[in-house]
């Protein structure tokens, strides 16, 4: 689990040269660099790419900050529907509010947000208030007239000139958005065709770390991209404008491959001479595919978040949140590599695990397990209880083996359990005894103040980091987030806990 197949400083040394080649004096006034995929905490790269940092892209940007701004776009539809991050839990609103935050923290200059396809509605207008009287500035874009087909109401004042020009002053403005579908493309295209009409010289590009350009069509990393946009129906091809103009093979996906003719023609409309790109791979400026130093290791790691992808999709298909179709395709993605879900080694020692306690006593009838695979391969197990749930019984029996503390050994207060499942009863009300990871975590920090192994214990949560676990039943959304927060790789079968339909989860 701790191999390594991807130097992260080479990537972050290859990558800064590259972006500012495009920049450099004489080639253009400015660069806006539309920045897809997650700009922080990119765990979908650190997982099928080992040794990625996950932070690599801010960091990336902090090394050339005296140089950069970035302007943060967010569709006005995402917040009417209130859509969700999912690996955060977050709406895609609320992320705006931290990503400002998280480029505050790294000194990086935040230029304004702008509302792309802006509607006149009170969710979108709270939340623009909400921005300006915290001092943000903000724009409002409305859907641009005559796209995708008419390039000459495109290119007018009827089209990008009716949004506002957004006020830049550094050589790259970084474009980004809290997930796909945010504007950035537009937002960019627009600025090219203001600065254009102000006589100034300014360039476009694209940086997508997925799928990597380089990379065989088929190879697991970029077969791992497909996997995680299986909803969004994205598809590798080959780049053909790319192989036409240099005889080369390049990989790209659909929707670049399907707008680039039109995105080519409206470059050309506003700069009044022929594009520099002859394909969309020439538009991207992502170096990953050349930092990858073992690609056994990278295929491994990709071929397992394939099935990862899968786990989760069979979850969010039993939610309600896709369809079958989405559902079916990461199904056929995990068989492309030749994978099955047993393949990811907790899965089948969660279950085992639940099967032998089910059979052991009728106590355990509806028991949940959980198992954790250790920094050095080994299995840890858990299992659900009146006391805490199967999450939190895993965490601590993991990290109680890593303190080599006796499995039998208490290292929370039984008090502090108990008084806590009275407040959580009694007090607040709520229908469960069983107290989640977070509250027995809780209780876990209070013992330490008082018992030196339960600090020692304490001291070992964050080596649990990067592990992989699986739990037979679906987890609360208050359990999957704690796990995440630890950094362990969760995955769940499609069952839920209960027959409750509110709070089943």
């Amino acid at each position: 689990m701790n191999k390594t197949g991807f130097d992260a400083e080479k990537y972050l040394e290859e990558q800064s040269k590259y972006i500012m080649e495009r920049i450099n004096p004489g080639s253009a006034d400015r660069l806006y660099l539309e920045f897809g995929g997650k700009l922080v905490h990119d765990k979908h790269a650190m997982r099928v790419l080992p040794g990625f940092d996950e932070n690599a892209k801010i960091k990336l940007l902090a090394r050339m900050k005296e140089k950069t701004e970035i302007i943060i776009c967010i569709y006005a539809g995402d917040i009417t529907t209130s859509k969700t991050r999912h690996d955060f839990g977050i709406t895609y609103d609320l992320e705006v509010l931290r990503l400002i935050d998280i480029f505050r923290k790294h000194d990086l200059a935040i230029n304004s947000v702008v509302v792309t396809r802006y509607e006149d509605v009170p969710a979108v207008n709270m939340f623009i208030d909400k921005l300006e009287r915290r001092g943000i500035k903000t724009y409002k874009h409305r859907f641009t007239k005559g796209y995708p087909t008419d390039v000459d109401t495109i290119v007018s004042d009827e089209g990008y000139g009716a949004n506002p020009y957004i006020e830049v002053t550094k050589p790259l403005v970084v474009v980004t958005g809290p997930g796909g579908g945010s504007g950035k493309l537009a937002t960019c295209l627009a600025q090219l065709y203001h600065d254009y009409k102000m006589g100034k010289k300014v360039r476009y590009a694209k940086f997508e770390t997925f799928p990597i350009w380089n990379l065989p069509l088929k190879h697991p990393v970029n077969i791992a991209y497909e996997a995680a946009t299986a909803d969004l129906k994205d598809v590798n091809m080959i780049d053909s404008f790319h192989l036409e103009a240099y005889g080369e093979t390049a990989v790209n996906y659909n929707r670049d491959l399907e707008v680039f003719p039109v995105v080519k023609r409206i470059i050309e409309k506003i700069t009044g001479e022929e594009s520099e790109y002859k394909s969309p791979t020439d538009m991207g400026v992502n170096r990953a595919g050349f930092c990858i130093t073992d690609d056994a290791v990278c295929r491994e790691a990709a071929e397992q978040e394939i099935i990862r992808r899968y786990l989760i999709a069979e979850v969010d298909y039993k939610k309600g949140k896709i369809g079958e179709e989405a559902l079916e395709r990461a199904k056929l993605l995990m068989k492309e590599v030749g994978r099955d879900v047993v393949d990811r080694k907790v899965v089948q020692a969660a279950r085992d695990y639940a099967e032998k306690k089910r059979n052991c006593d009728k106590r355990y009838e509806n028991v949940v397990g959980m198992a954790i695979e250790m920094p050095d391969g080994t299995i840890v197990t858990g299992r659900s209880s009146r006391r805490m749930v199967a999450a939190a019984a895993m965490v601590l029996n993991a990290i109680k083996s890593l303190s080599g503390i006796a499995d039998d050994m208490l290292i929370i207060t039984p008090q502090v359990l108990e008084t806590t499942q009275k407040l959580k009863t009694e007090v607040l009300g709520y229908d469960r005894t069983s107290l989640n990871c977070e509250e027995v975590l809780i209780a876990l920090s209070i013992s330490g103040t008082q018992n030196p192994s339960a600090a020692v214990a304490a001291g070992k949560l964050p080596y649990l980091h990067g592990c992989r676990a699986h739990c037979t039943a679906i987890l609360s959304d208050r359990d999957e987030q704690t796990l995440s927060s630890l950094g362990i790789d969760v995955t769940c079968d499609p069952e839920y806990m209960t027959t409750n339909l509110y709070s089943s989860n």
